[in-house]
């Protein structure tokens, strides 16, 4: 392995899959393991001070999240996001979030879970803890919205949602505009007005497309985090 993996303190046997899982995501969505980087099981167990078992199943979980890649012959590597991936991505989001906020808004569901999230985003300490929080925060507004097959398929495109946007941010740093959008929309949806919510969501994740996918596009269809 290239990329240090630091801080890492003795964690309890029940949590070590998701101990090491948490700490791949962020060093993915950090540059720290750069997209190509080959995550071999022996280095990671070695490093985490766990057995391959469950550093396997932590990358078998992140490959089910799209962070990661699984090869018959070249094992284990991080994702690559390209812009064909990212417009499938955000094509979903634009089909399924807005709808699922205007019912979360119809059935005067909790969003206090929503307010947490922005003010974690605010603090944020770097892009990927940004990033982390933005994507709590759009669960936060569709998790409530009544439909588990709706929510379970937004949840499946949380992570990868999550490392292009912390990829689009290095090309464009955009994430105050952003946080901007996010409070008008939450303050909308609090107002009880779930065609308005839906509505600046939807404008949200277009303009989110509009200024950071052309820039990709013109990156040679690939781009570094």
């Amino acid at each position: 392995m290239r990329a240090p993996l630091t801080g890492l303190a003795p964690v309890p046997v029940p949590s070590r899959t998701q101990y090491v899982m948490e700490h791949l995501t962020h060093a993915i969505l950090t540059g720290q393991l750069p997209p190509g980087q080959p995550l071999v099981e022996t280095e990671l167990a070695a490093r985490f001070g766990v057995s391959k078992t469950p550093v396997r199943e932590a990358l078998k979980t992140l490959a089910g999240r799209g962070l990661v890649v699984m090869s018959e012959y070249k094992g284990a590597t991080v994702r690559t996001v390209d812009a064909s991936m990212a417009r499938s991505v955000y094509d979903v989001r634009l089909l399924l979030e807005p709808e699922a906020l205007r019912r979360t808004v119809t059935a005067k569901a909790d969003l206090a879970g929503a307010r947490a999230a922005l003010e974690r985003a605010d603090a944020a300490a770097d892009r990927a803890d940004r990033s982390l929080a933005n994507r709590d925060f759009h669960r936060a507004l569709y998790l409530p919205c009544g439909n588990p097959l709706l929510t379970r398929m937004l949840d499946d495109l949380r992570d990868q949602a999550a490392l292009v946007s912390t990829v689009a941010w290095e090309a464009v740093p955009s994430w105050e505009h952003e946080a901007a959008e996010h409070r008008e929309i939450l303050a909308r949806a609090l107002d009880g007005d779930a065609d308005g919510a839906a509505r600046l969501l939807r404008d949200h994740i277009e303009g989110f497309v509009r200024r950071a996918f052309p820039v990709m596009e013109n990156q040679e269809g690939q781009v570094q985090a």
